[in-house]
């Protein structure tokens, strides 16, 4: 059967190469593509909402879907696990499916994956994520989704060492660790994890260099996981088995898309 997709946010960067891979994708089809000003009833119809809109209509957007008892893939940053446990309650009771998607880039999953298991065997750690002038939100989705995983392998040792964040030039905390942002022409999406303790330091970086390119094979895996998926679920990992166990991670189903170009990921010692 082919799954009717309407995309919320389909007129922009994202919402164009998600409408590029659908209709690309046999099984799939785009009968509505909404801006953020559209009226979410025109979502009517649809088996799968795909959102990647903004922050402030996103919640609305996964709302409206869910009380039609529609799935929802949602790629809009702003998503805390504060904000999801909102939705959880509604996604039960309504028997559908929504799955969060901070990145759909297979290499910053990767990366993310690298820095969670690294994290509990260094003191501290901060994160600086860059992204291009027109993202409105910050921290990243990305980088929020890299310092809750940290945080979580570190249970047993306790938040980081992360002096003077009364300062405001120290950055955002969350879950103890600083997350720096910056916003500049020039850059589409790149974070670096800083992780250090004595004598040493390990720094794990992530570029896209080429959104289409390194976008769809994510966005692949999350379609076909979205439009069958009961309850919440967040983050491409749980689909893609990258060889490294983080806490709370039950996927067992793993994917192999063969490979992701459009994007480079490096680990560094210094």
């Amino acid at each position: 059967m082919t799954t009717r997709v309407a995309i919320v946010g389909g007129t922009g960067r994202l919402g164009g190469v998600v409408r590029e891979v659908i209709e690309a994708t046999e099984g799939y089809e785009v009968i509505a593509v909404l801006s953020s000003r559209s009226e979410v009833t025109e979502i009517d119809g649809s088996d799968l909402v795909v959102d990647v809109s903004s922050p402030a209509v996103s919640i609305d957007v996964v709302r409206a879907a869910i009380e039609r008892g529609i799935n929802v893939l949602v790629g809009t940053s702003g998503w805390s696990q504060e904000r999801i446990a909102l939705v959880r309650p509604l996604v039960e009771a309504a028997g559908t499916g929504v799955v969060f998607i901070p990145n759909f880039s297979l290499g910053s999953v990767i990366g993310t994956a690298l820095a969670a298991a690294a994290a509990p065997f260094f003191p501290s750690i901060e994160i600086v994520e860059a992204h291009h002038e027109r993202k409105v939100d910050s921290p990243s989705g990305t980088a929020v989704r890299t310092a809750e995983l940290m945080a979580a392998a570190r249970e047993s040792v306790g938040p980081v060492e992360a002096p003077h964040t009364d300062q405001r030039a120290r950055g955002q905390r969350v879950a103890s660790i600083p997350v720096h942002s910056l916003r500049r022409p020039g850059v589409i999406a790149r974070q670096e994890v800083l992780l250090s303790g004595p004598g040493e330091s390990l720094q794990i970086v992530h570029d896209t260099v080429d959104p289409a390119l390194a976008y769809a094979p994510g966005i692949r895996i999350a379609l076909d996981a979205a439009r069958t998926v009961r309850g919440v679920v967040v983050g491409l990992d749980r689909f893609v088995d990258v060889g490294i166990r983080l806490p709370g991670d039950k996927s067992e189903n793993p994917v192999d898309d063969g490979g992701v170009p459009g994007q480079v990921a490096r680990v560094t010692g210094l």
